[in-house]
């Protein structure tokens, strides 16, 4: 039987634990970075990734629905950010450690 104090940890665990997996793409992990230095469109960053709009787009929606970044419409285009600033306290960390 799990003690009351665990559960709270548990919790916590499997929101990290999401996070790690949706951060685990090379692919995603680059955008994250990248938008970290400020709000990207999708065409800078197709532009930066090297890749087509559509793949993009698919990370993006995955980053989204996880809850990283967010976005901003401004006419016709759409700005992505960093939703939850902590995540930019994970990338800085992640960089020290393998840049």
């Amino acid at each position: 039987m799990k003690t009351p104090r665990l559960n709270p940890l548990i919790k916590e665990a499997a929101k990290a634990s999401a996070t790690l997996k949706a951060l685990a793409h090379e692919m995603r992990l680059l955008t994250v970075c990248h938008i970290g230095s400020g709000e990207k469109t999708v065409g800078e960053l197709e532009t930066f990734l090297q890749t087509s709009q559509s793949n993009v787009s698919q990370h993006l929606a995955k980053l989204r629905d996880k809850g990283i970044l967010e976005t901003r419409k401004a006419g016709n285009q759409v700005f992505y950010r960093v939703k939850d600033k902590r995540m930019l306290n994970l990338v800085v960390a992640l960089q020290q450690i393998y840049c």
